[in-house]
């Protein structure tokens, strides 16, 4: 597996392998560990499988690699326990609000990041990484290759809610009846 510096002086992520599942079009899921960037290269990943080899994978033929907390094996059809695909509501979180529509017809919604992590991620892995809609479930993040996506929308740019500035402070109900006592009278404005 060739593992790349980070480029452009940011500083770097840990590159030590995560678990993930590899979800394939041909609907089979293979458990592994994955550096958490710059694992693409000649259009091919380098997964490490569990027994400890490392699995030369035709990007082509990837649908998802999922970031997970376990590999649950014990479920062969949904170890990523990614049952919610779509937001219920606006997401909370900052980020572009995407749509994916794969190759096989499946829609996936995610935010994708809004700095210059997108752009490397689309230049070095020849792909998106996206937090899915549930982050309480098994998948924590999601990387999806260029060539599994049949379209792509974006919903929404999700920015952090600006702060208002702060009011001017209003005077009490006293200080208002004192100056209002205080004021000059006209003389020639007085009732007879």
């Amino acid at each position: 597996m060739v593992v790349r510096p980070p480029s452009h002086g940011t500083e770097p992520m840990s590159n030590s392998p995560k678990k993930v599942l590899v979800r394939r079009f041909t609907a089979d899921v293979l458990p592994g560990y994955l550096p958490q960037a710059a694992f693409a290269g000649n259009s091919t990943i380098g997964l490490l499988d569990l027994s400890g080899r490392i699995i030369s994978l035709p990007i082509n033929d990837i649908k998802t690699i999922c970031y997970v907390r376990d590999f649950n094996l014990a479920d062969p059809v949904n170890p990523e326990r990614l049952t919610r695909r779509a937001f219920l509501a606006r997401p909370r979180s900052e980020g572009l609000w995407l749509r994916l529509t794969f190759r096989s017809g499946d829609l996936l919604e995610g935010l994708a990041p809004t700095d210059r992590s997108l752009l490397d991620a689309l230049a070095e892995d020849d792909g998106l990484f996206l937090a899915p809609p549930d982050t309480r479930s098994n998948t924590q993040r999601v990387y999806v290759p260029r060539t599994a996506i049949a379209e792509l929308q974006i919903l929404a740019v999700i920015t952090a809610p600006s702060r208002r500035p702060p009011r001017p402070e209003r005077p009490s109900k006293e200080d208002l009846q004192d100056e209002l006592f205080r004021l000059p009278i006209d003389p020639a404005s007085r009732p007879n």
